[in-house]
């Protein structure tokens, strides 16, 4: 996790996969014990970009998609490039 970023109640950093290292935080909240509604979050510089948000239902275990976790990445890296460009990292 980042220094200097508070925990958030609820979310989880990403300690393993594609998206592991990154400090972007995983938030999950069920509903009606049967779905979960995640979002993905990064602070990169001064900002916190929300990354993807989805309801996730997996029928096949709890692992998130590929083109899912690609998304994240993908908006991951066009945060730390509007970061940079406002001179903030």
């Amino acid at each position: 996790m980042q220094s200097g970023v508070q925990v958030v109640p609820g979310a989880k950093p990403l300690g393993k996969g594609a998206l592991k290292g990154l400090g972007i935080i995983e938030l999950c909240d069920d509903h009606d014990g049967d779905t979960c509604r995640t979002v993905y979050a990064a602070r990169v510089g001064r900002a916190v970009y929300v990354l993807d948000a989805f309801k996730k239902q997996s029928k096949h275990g709890i692992a998130t998609p590929k083109h899912e976790t690609d998304l994240v990445r993908q908006r991951y890296e066009a945060a730390v490039r509007d970061a940079r460009e406002r001179g903030e990292v």
